[in-house]
């Protein structure tokens, strides 16, 4: 008979192989199940939508035939109204349930990879460049005072093509 101790390895390199590999399929196992109760909450959200569809769909079935046909009764006028209560309380749980299944979704651990926006190569530094400064204000629009300072400045380099020439200009703001 093998008990789990004689089947442990004896160096230490396998055994951190071996606890590495268990905490992949671990954590694996994790991600399925995370997924799979975010998949159920969102079907659950779904189908107290949709059951909420229906109840709403029938009241107004019942309301055109009342408008149609006459009141027949007052059991109808009772029905009504008591179908009135039913889909209050069927929007409020299919409410409740996408609220539950956007939280479950949210609170997942796997977050999906997100990638840094694109930036454009710069412009070759053979090209020649036309520095154009547009001037800062002297004074501040809203108080009126002069006493402004530099922070920083933005430059922005556009491709222009001249026939036959090629150049860069910088604006700086």
């Amino acid at each position: 008979m093998n008990s789990p101790v004689d089947q442990l390895p004896d160096d230490l390199a396998s055994a951190l192989a071996l606890l590495a590999e268990e905490r992949a399929l671990r954590v694996a196992a994790e991600v399925e199940a995370a997924t799979a109760k975010a998949e159920a909450a969102s079907a659950k959200a779904l189908v107290s939508h949709s059951e909420a569809l229906i109840a709403r769909l029938k009241l107004e079935i019942e309301k055109v035939r009342r408008e149609l046909y006459g009141s027949r009764s007052e059991r109808k006028a009772r029905l009504l109204e008591q179908m009135e209560l039913q889909l209050e309380e069927l929007e409020a749980d299919a409410g409740e349930d996408e609220l539950a299944a956007e939280m479950v979704a949210k609170s997942s651990t796997v977050r999906a990879f997100e990638r840094k926006r694109p930036s454009r190569k710069p412009f070759p530094e053979h090209l020649p460049r036309e520095r154009v400064v547009i001037a800062a204000p002297s004074s501040c629009p809203c108080c009126g005072s002069a006493k402004l300072s530099k922070l920083g400045e933005d430059i922005t380099e556009t491709l222009e093509v001249i026939p036959r020439q090629w150049k860069v200009i910088q604006t700086v703001r």
